[in-house]
């Protein structure tokens, strides 16, 4: 596993992120990877969502079974009326 440094983080960022890193209970270090996997995707986060996305264009394409042709409004109140 990799080891990353940083410098020069402002005070008032560090100050945050120890704070939100205490009401999780985790170590700086532990909320910054967890940050870090929210916010950067990996290669294999990337396509599952290119999947996704694929997936999703397929089914707005195809129409839905219970499509087709149905009455208007109109033609539904005078059905009602006729009971």
């Amino acid at each position: 596993m990799a080891t990353l440094y940083v410098e020069n983080v402002p005070d008032d960022l560090y100050e945050a992120l120890r704070r939100v890193a205490k009401r999780n209970r985790k170590s700086i270090a532990a909320e910054v990877v967890a940050l870090l996997e929210r916010n950067v995707p990996t290669e294999h986060e990337l396509k599952k969502r290119r999947e996704f996305v694929k997936r999703l264009q397929q089914l707005r394409a195809t129409r839905s079974p219970a499509s087709g042709p149905f009455p208007t409004t109109e033609e539904m109140v005078r059905e009602d009326r006729t009971r």
